[in-house]
């Protein structure tokens, strides 16, 4: 199977065309997906283009964003789609980025917010506000970015009757409960960088919590909009294993070894497009509700399906500790 994993897994393309053909139009919508250079965020942005959508991809300044965003425009016209640069490492250049989205969106609102954005089992680094590198990423920047766009979300539900806040979870989520020490400032501090063969080890621990917060979000903003009786909904998606970039990732930093990677994509895997129709059943179906979760049909692989939510992994305690945290890590109220 070679010793090496330089890129994604060429896994043929099963369901996507199929599932495509049948989304609704997105005409008159806007959307904001964070991390499209590559894999689901890409994917799913220029699926959303060619629906009709304008699209404003967030992306951490760099040549793959700007190769990206040349291949976006191409599929409905450069107008449709719009770059802003964004560095989920850096709350204050979230803000900026959000600072922006609100200039260009004032009057239409923003109708899905797709928190797509992701990084994977990486050294135990802190960011620079200190917290786990990959928490900061994976959520709590996101956290942040929903707080800040949520007036935009509800002018658009407003006006077309329903707008949606989607976020990025991973079957990763399994395991243990959500622990406050992942959520506070102890990046660097979080066990070490051991990774064994079956995904253990402390950097996959980290990987868990980051996943399982953007999971039990989710509920716990469902928990506040069905509160309020508000329009906008919260969903959530798992991608099943695709084969993306972001394993060649995981793999170049220690992470991942490329003959499990390999073998378990030979047995379980799925092709990027396929993997990203979860998220995009969030994203675009008629008539998903909040509190809705996507995930294939089988494991790691299938047709989108709605996946039971666990319940275990969503106590109530749960939810108040990843509002609790995530409010302290930006220095700001969240409230719906």
């Amino acid at each position: 199977m070679g010793t090496s994993y330089s890129q994604p897994s060429s896994t043929p393309v099963r369901w996507f065309n199929d599932f495509k053909a049948n989304l609704p139009k997105m005409d008159d919508k806007v959307v904001v997906v964070t991390g499209t250079t590559t894999g689901t965020g890409f994917i799913a942005a220029g699926t959303m283009l060619g629906l009709g959508a304008r699209v404003f991809v967030l992306n951490r300044p760099s040549s793959r964003a700007d190769v990206a965003l040349e291949k976006l425009q191409k599929v409905n016209g450069a107008e449709k789609v719009t770059q802003i640069d964004c560095d989920l490492m850096s709350f204050d250049s979230v803000r900026a980025a959000a600072e922006k989205v609100k200039a260009e969106c004032s009057e239409s609102g923003v109708n899905v917010l797709c928190n797509n954005a992701g990084i994977m089992a990486l050294k135990d680094e802190a960011s620079p506000a200190g917290y786990d590198v990959q928490m900061q990423v994976n959520h709590l920047s996101h956290f942040l970015l929903t707080k800040e766009l949520f007036p935009l979300l509800e002018k658009a539900a407003e006006k077309h009757g329903e707008a949606r806040i989607v976020n990025h979870t991973s079957e990763a989520r399994r395991g243990a409960p959500l622990a406050r020490e992942y959520l506070e400032k102890n990046g660097g501090n979080l066990g070490g960088d051991g990774a064994s063969m079956f995904f253990g080890g402390a950097r996959w621990v980290r990987y868990h919590h980051t996943k399982l917060a953007n999971y039990v979000f989710t509920f716990a903003l469902d928990d506040r909009l069905r509160a309020k009786n508000s329009k906008v909904k919260a969903l959530c998606a798992h991608p099943g294993l695709a084969a993306t970039n972001l394993q060649v990732t995981t793999n170049q930093d220690g992470g991942m070894g490329p003959f499990m990677t390999k073998l378990l994509f030979a047995l379980i895997g799925q092709s990027g497009p396929d993997g990203t129709m979860p998220l995009l059943s969030a994203c675009c179906a008629k008539d998903a509700h909040s509190g809705t979760f996507y995930g294939p049909k089988s494991i790691g692989y299938g047709v989108p399906v709605e996946v039971k939510p666990e319940a275990n992994l969503l106590s109530n305690e749960s939810r108040d500790l990843l509002w609790e945290c995530s409010e302290a890590a930006i220095g700001e109220s969240f409230s719906i």
